[in-house]
């Protein structure tokens, strides 16, 4: 494996962690804006705020290390990619930041007016972030940025079938990754209404998902035939894996086995991310950017990757140290009428 290779595969590793963290906390805004009204929906959204409260923002360390890393590793990606698609990326960043704005000044407001006001901006914004990253996703995928500065179609380059198909497999994936976390989290609270209301959303989040995904074929095969060509022969394998991972969470979930579905959750939609990698290689922007194409000097990737090594040694006890503090078990503050409603 060469210099470049490394450094996508690196990049990969980061946009994956960013899917299924950062993934699920979108989702968490997601169950937050159908958790029912301010007394309904109160022991839904206390537990919503405790799981993501801690993480929320470091999650999206992996965002930045990902364009970080696309821009000094492959620059010409970088370029085309952000001036091509900056409309659905300008509304990624003007939804991160209402998300974020809005989560924090609920938890500092103490009227209700104001609370449910920043509650909807929060719960909104949590929906519409994803979908227009996965309709970014979409646009890569099916070839629609060319190479150089602004040269794809400001808008059809990110709405169109195989975008919209990326944003409703991006707020679907979010909304199942969610409600099978925390479903774990409930029942560690002792509030085992709750888990029973996770899993029962993430069992239909689930089978919905996969109808989508299933359906999604036919849009790939018509609106962007050398991905399904990839989907189906060399990364077929992977979407295969993805599939039973899939099916395996939903046995679990009607089992009841929460902290193992965690970990089938997180294998059937990193796996599928990969599979698009795998069916798109060796290409960075189809159809005829190679990851070799894009690659900076040799001399500035080496230097990369030694950087993030070292960073690395850093960073990841860190984020492991604060994500197992907050799984600890502690005195619950849920209210006691919590409901599973919603």
């Amino acid at each position: 494996m060469n210099l470049a290779n490394a450094s996508m595969a690196v990049l990969w590793v980061g946009l994956t962690l960013y899917v299924l963290f950062a993934g699920a906390d979108f989702g968490a805004g997601f169950w937050d804006l159908f958790a029912g009204g301010t007394e309904r929906g109160r022991g839904q959204r206390e537990l919503i705020e405790h799981s993501i409260g801690p993480v929320w923002e470091a999650n999206h360390v992996w965002l930045i290390f990902v364009l970080v890393l696309l821009w000094t590793g492959f620059p010409p990606v970088f370029a085309a990619v952000m001036s091509t698609l900056y409309v659905p990326l300008t509304l990624v960043a003007l939804g991160i930041i209402v998300r974020g704005a809005g989560f924090a000044f609920r938890k500092a407001s103490d009227q209700l007016g104001s609370q449910r006001l920043f509650g909807a901006a929060f719960a909104l914004s949590s929906v519409i972030t994803p979908f227009f990253l996965g309709t970014v996703a979409g646009g890569i995928a099916s070839g629609r940025v060319p190479i150089g500065l602004a040269r794809g179609d400001l808008f059809g380059s990110w709405w169109n079938p195989s975008s919209v198909l990326g944003g409703a497999l991006a707020v679907g994936a979010a909304a199942y990754l969610a409600a099978a976390y925390l479903c774990a989290d409930a029942r560690r609270e002792g509030h085992l209404e709750l888990a029973e209301a996770f899993r029962l959303r993430a069992l239909a989040t689930g089978v919905v998902l996969g109808v989508v995904a299933l359906g999604g074929i036919a849009v790939l095969r018509a609106d962007a035939p050398r991905l399904f060509h990839g989907l189906t022969h060399r990364a077929l394998l992977l979407v295969v894996f993805s599939a039973a991972a899939g099916a395996a969470s939903l046995v679990l979930l009607r089992r009841r086995r929460y902290l193992a579905v965690r970990a089938t959750a997180g294998l059937a939609v990193g796996t599928l991310l990969w599979g698009w990698a795998v069916a798109q290689y060796p290409y960075l922007l189809e159809p005829n950017i190679t990851i070799d194409d894009a690659a900076a000097n040799p001399a500035v990737l080496a230097s990369m990757l030694i950087t993030l090594g070292l960073g690395a040694l850093l960073l990841v006890p860190s984020l492991l140290w604060l994500y197992l503090i907050f799984q600890r078990e502690r005195p619950s503050s849920l209210g006691r009428s919590a409901v599973a409603g919603g």
